[in-house]
């Protein structure tokens, strides 16, 4: 069956990090200036250590800035909505997810000790990222609308041939049904949340150091 991690990848790209504490050290410089905010270069070399945990790989500094512009954008809202934090349980079922997400216990303690993160640094990107997704789930959810052409597209297109490849038997559409009905949600908010992000950045005043600071 088509993995539902990568129908919401676009929205964990974008969110995963968001103000990790890392053991290695930075001479920390401004990156960018955002309104009346700053992002520090330390921001983009932290996100860059989480996404090699979480992922294996990170993107480079320029796409890292970028997402961390987009968080900003985000995360600003939420506080003026005055959106609540996810809970403590909220965050233990997420990184119970990520733990799943290794292919075991032991792989996962070998690359968070690789990328320098603590457990506390994992469980406060983890709180971040929650927050952050839950404010895009609630501000577009409710006016996505999934037919059932869309879903009959989709098992057809995705979860059948997923499933010959593998060479198993596909599920039901039935079976199938919520599944699908979720992935096409997910993808929908991902849709709706670059649509206004792009439409948001024209409205924020972004001063992109990030060559300077690299010089």
């Amino acid at each position: 069956m088509c993995n539902l991690r990568a129908a919401t990848m676009t929205v964990f790209l974008l969110l995963a990090g968001a103000g990790v504490v890392g053991a290695q050290q930075v001479i920390d410089r401004i990156a960018a200036r955002v309104d009346t905010d700053i992002i520090l270069l330390s921001d983009i070399r932290e996100l860059a250590q989480y996404q090699q945990f979480a992922d294996g790989k990170s993107e480079t500094d320029a796409e890292i800035l970028d997402r961390l512009i987009d968080q900003w954008i985000v995360r600003t809202e939420a506080k003026a909505a005055l959106f609540p934090l996810p809970s403590a349980e909220d965050v233990n079922r997420s990184l119970q997810r990520l733990k799943r997400s290794f292919s075991s216990p032991e792989e996962y303690e070998e690359r968070k000790k690789q990328s320098g993160l603590t457990d506390d640094d994992i469980q406060r990107i983890l709180r971040s990222q929650l927050y952050l997704s839950n404010y895009l789930d609630s501000r577009f959810r409710a006016s996505i609308q999934i037919d059932d052409k869309a879903i009959h597209d989709f098992y057809s297109t995705r979860v059948v041939p997923r499933a010959q490849s593998r060479g198993q038997a596909p599920p039901t559409l039935d079976a199938a049904r919520d599944f699908i009905q979720e992935a096409l949600v997910q993808r929908a908010i991902n849709e709706q949340a670059d649509k206004w992000l792009k439409e948001s950045r024209s409205r924020v005043h972004v001063e992109n150091l990030l060559n300077e600071t690299m010089k």
